[in-house]
């Protein structure tokens, strides 16, 4: 018969593995949400001729391989919290570093013909209905993710729920460049939605090369 003491353990073991594959289930949800947004937002940036929401679209498959390594960090400490990232997520934070970089030269280029040529997007309407469903997309995705980081006191989980409020933030960026843009029309408000992108870009990219090389970002702020 099992001692008290040892009930409560095997109770809180099944607790935080229950808490770990919630854990796990987020970050697999996060990476199919960012996929399905990044394919809509890049068929209606390309359709609509808006720079803010294609680039917005790109970034959604970037944090698809942000989000692989995350799968892979949450599954490492699950099994051991105390060891070092594997060379897979390592990897990953490198692709997702150079990919962001990538992201920020073709905006920046492609911001300064707009302004030159003068071109305006067709419709920001898309733009407007994707950023106001991922705002309360990653607003309960950050909610989740930090009540499970919480509880299970692991700062990498934090870090990870802190990031996705780098998402969030873009997300904003997206619906006030797309709001304005509707109600003013004025075509130089899209380049400066994709300019914020490439502001956020950039320092995704930076975080992204230090984490790779063991340093913590501000993420974990």
């Amino acid at each position: 018969m099992l001692s008290d003491t040892e009930i409560q353990y095997n109770r809180q073991m099944e607790n935080t593995e229950k808490l770990y594959q919630r854990a796990l289930w987020l970050a697999i949800i996060t990476v199919g949400y960012n996929l399905l947004e990044g394919l809509v937002a890049i068929y209606y940036g390309v359709s609509d001729e808006t720079l803010a929401l294609f680039g917005f679209g790109v970034d959604s498959f970037i944090e698809v391989l942000s989000g692989a390594g995350i799968i892979a960090m949450v599954l490492r400490i699950r099994s051991n919290p105390n060891t070092e990232r594997s060379q897979f997520e390592i990897t990953a934070l490198r692709i997702t570093g150079v990919s962001f970089y990538i992201l920020t030269v073709g905006l920046g280029a492609t911001v300064i013909i707009n302004l030159i040529t003068g071109h305006k997007p067709e419709t920001t309407l898309a733009g407007l209905i994707i950023a106001i469903i991922s705002i309360a997309t990653m607003w309960l995705l950050i909610r989740a993710k930090r009540d499970v980081g919480g509880k299970l006191n692991s700062a990498p989980i934090l870090a990870d729920a802190n990031c996705t409020l780098v998402c969030l933030y873009m997300s904003v960026a997206l619906l006030v460049s797309s709001a304005v843009y509707e109600l003013t029309g004025f075509g130089f408000v899209d380049s400066l939605g994709a300019a914020v992108l490439i502001y956020y870009s950039i320092n995704e990219g930076k975080e992204a090369f230090e984490k790779a090389r063991g340093i913590e970002c501000a993420c974990e702020d």
